[in-house]
């Protein structure tokens, strides 16, 4: 430590005193101030005196780092400063690297060591709490579709983690479900197919084996036989035929302006007598609906399929009411029937290619393709068609519903 007294003048900076000898008297010197002021010291300085810290360059080399003071006021003369300072010095400290990492090791290694392990620990419960509400989850999706794929569709996951991860295994399952019914009523069309394609080829197969050995009793009856069979065959193919065009699309439609309450009273009239034979009250009721769009051919075949089921399937004493009234944004006509009802596990079925709710096989079976079809040309149309039933013989409730035409529809079909 060195001891210097340093005179501020008109001719600048110079040392009047140093103790080590470096500076002779009227050396100048060039003091580097900071802005530094320490409060504590200043409490105990006199009145008027003031502080100085700062550095400067020895002419032996080497920086020395100064804090000083003023004592009485400094006098001002053309902005210039006048008075001498009394300045302790000490040489600026040089640390080499290794030394401040020695210094600061010791004291620095516990807390990083700490927060090293809490590190690690952290890491390791963050990576199994991902393990088992992320990766779990996907994994078990990634065996379920290795089960599926080999053909095991009753496969369900567990709804569980994030909610990215629930909503892909709700559709993983909801995925899983619908294949399995498609492979059901795959499975239910080949064999529904195959027996209702068979049983008629066999009773021709027989009855013209019969004609041709002279076996038959009655041949214009036999002869009867076939032609009903061969009917009933060409029917099934030209309903075939019709059901895969309306999928594709390929199945042209005439498009006209529709009263659908017309058109259903006109279709309940035709079937009047039908029901009159087999004993049965057909009810017709029909209040103005707004104007439809829609081929009429086709929805009054959907409206004959409906009508005639409830007939066939209603018994002796029954009756069958056919409804037509204005809903939301459209029209709904309702076919409603006594008879022998829909049990609740087939509901979901009805409109499925050649299934039947009645499993008898007979000459009088239908083709069991009329409510699909019936299903496609009211779809075709931008419409719904559901079914309501309460049970084995409490009677069923079929609903088409239609979108009412806009304005400018009808004004495109106006003639």
């Amino acid at each position: 430590m060195r001891t210097l007294q340093v005179r501020l003048s008109a001719e600048g900076t110079r040392v009047v005193y140093d103790s080590s000898g470096s500076f002779a008297a009227g050396d100048p010197v060039k003091l580097h101030n900071e802005k530094y002021k320490n409060r504590q010291l200043q409490t105990v300085l006199s009145r008027g005196s003031e502080q100085f810290f700062g550095r400067f360059h020895d002419p032996r080399g080497g920086e020395w780092l100064y804090g000083g003071v003023m004592f009485g006021r400094l006098l001002y003369q053309d902005r210039q400063r006048y008075g001498d300072l009394w300045l302790l010095a000490e040489p600026r400290p040089t640390v080499s690297l290794q030394e401040t990492l020695a210094v600061f090791g010791n004291a620095l290694a516990p807390p990083l060591l700490q927060a090293g392990v809490v590190g690690i620990l952290f890491a390791v419960l963050l990576a199994a709490l991902i393990s088992r509400t992320i990766a779990q989850p996907l994994q078990r999706l990634a065996r379920a579709a290795t089960d599926v794929a080999g053909g095991d569709y009753a496969v369900n996951v567990p709804v569980s983690g994030p909610a990215e991860v629930r909503t892909l295994a709700e559709s993983f399952n909801r995925m899983t479900a619908e294949v399995m019914a498609a492979n059901t009523a795959q499975r239910d069309f080949l064999g529904n197919v195959s027996h209702d394609l068979k049983t008629p080829l066999t009773s021709i197969q027989g009855y013209a084996q019969a004609i041709i050995d002279g076996a038959a009793d009655e041949p214009k009856e036999a002869a009867q036989t076939i032609y009903e069979e061969a009917s009933r065959l060409n029917r099934m193919v030209v309903e075939l035929t019709d059901l895969e065009r309306l999928q594709a699309g390929r199945l042209s439609m005439n498009n006209d302006i529709l009263r659908m309450e017309r058109l259903t009273e006109a279709v309940a009239q035709s079937l009047v007598l039908v029901a009159q034979q087999k004993d049965l009250k057909l009810e017709s009721s029909a209040e103005p609906v707004p104007l439809v769009i829609g081929d009429g051919d086709r929805l009054a075949q959907v409206l004959v399929n409906l009508i005639s089921n409830a007939l066939k399937f209603t018994p002796p004493g029954g009756a069958v009411h056919v409804t037509t009234e204005a809903a939301p944004d459209g029209v709904t006509v309702s076919i409603q029937d006594n008879g022998i009802g829909i049990p609740p596990a087939d509901l979901a079925r009805v409109f499925e290619r050649f299934y039947q709710v009645d499993k008898a096989r007979g000459p009088q079976r239908g083709t069991g393709l009329g409510l699909a079809i019936a299903r496609e040309i009211v779809e075709a149309h931008g419409g719904r068609i559901t079914v309501e039933s309460r049970g084995r013989g409490r009677g069923a409730t079929f609903r088409v519903w239609l979108p009412r035409a806009s304005a400018g529809e009808v004004g495109q079909n106006s003639f």
